[in-house]
């Protein structure tokens, strides 16, 4: 049985900025122990190059991250590359950072769905990543509200754990919200530093009930448990994501 358990390659994101640097991060990533990555912020390579270095280290490229602009643009082109990497899954990392009120979501979401019925047939679905600003509430409903609402069926649900519980949110209560939607999840865990400010840390290594939330993905339908950590403390990012694949396993995640 293959591993429920990749890596968002954002987390080694100084480690893939040529063909040679993706080719020796993926091969490291695979001696880990990680048989599965998210493909996002990696440095220019062709799309057959990078086909080939999944296929020699034997890496499931499970989704990817990408442009709303590109995904309504170069429609084709996407799914055209998606296929030659065998990958099913793409997603924009987010919207609305400032000046958006209840309608603009709705709005966005309108958008959104009318480029996801591009991909709609073609074995490539886009989704949406969520960050701490969904959580704003608009009287009393929240932009994730209004986006699980509002947006296409189509459209699937990357939720991020520490974003979600960075905006007060309860991971596991989100991720039923978005059941029957949600094949991919972001694992990430968040802890406090000694001057009271949340920190990202390696799943297992901060507060979050990850028990709760591995549970609440498996009933809503995920088929991928994506690990990432934007930034690591200081610590070196191969040994983070080590310890969050140790750690995954520990709680019984394969």
């Amino acid at each position: 049985m293959h591993s429920q358990i990749a890596l968002q390659l954002y987390t080694l994101r100084d480690f893939t900025k040529t063909p040679a640097d993706i080719a020796s991060t993926i091969k490291r990533v695979r001696k880990i122990g990680y048989e599965a990555v998210q493909a996002s912020a990696l440095g220019p390579i062709e799309p057959k190059e990078l086909a080939k270095i999944f296929q020699n280290e034997g890496v499931t490229c499970c989704a990817t991250h990408g442009g709303m602009d590109a995904m309504r643009d170069n429609t084709q082109e996407i799914i055209d590359n998606h296929k030659l990497w065998g990958c099913e899954l793409t997603a924009i990392g987010g919207w609305g950072w400032k000046d958006v009120d209840a309608r603009a979501w709705k709005n966005f979401a309108i958008d959104n769905s009318s480029i996801a019925a591009k991909f709609k047939g073609s074995g490539v679905s886009i989704g949406y990543h969520n960050h701490s600003h969904e959580m704003i509430k608009y009287d009393g409903q929240t932009a994730m509200d209004i986006l699980i609402d509002n947006l296409s069926r189509d459209v699937w649900m990357e939720i991020d754990t520490y974003w979600i519980t960075h905006g007060g949110g309860d991971p596991a209560q989100w991720i039923a919200k978005c059941a029957g939607r949600i094949p991919a999840v972001h694992l990430k865990d968040m802890g406090i530093s000694a001057d009271l400010k949340p920190q990202m840390r390696e799943v297992g290594e901060g507060n979050l009930n990850f028990p709760a939330i591995i549970d609440a993905a498996r009933k809503a339908g995920a088929k991928w448990f994506i690990v990432e950590q934007d930034t690591c403390n200081g610590d070196d990012p191969f040994a983070c994501v080590e310890r969050s694949l140790n750690n995954l396993h520990a709680l019984g995640l394969r």
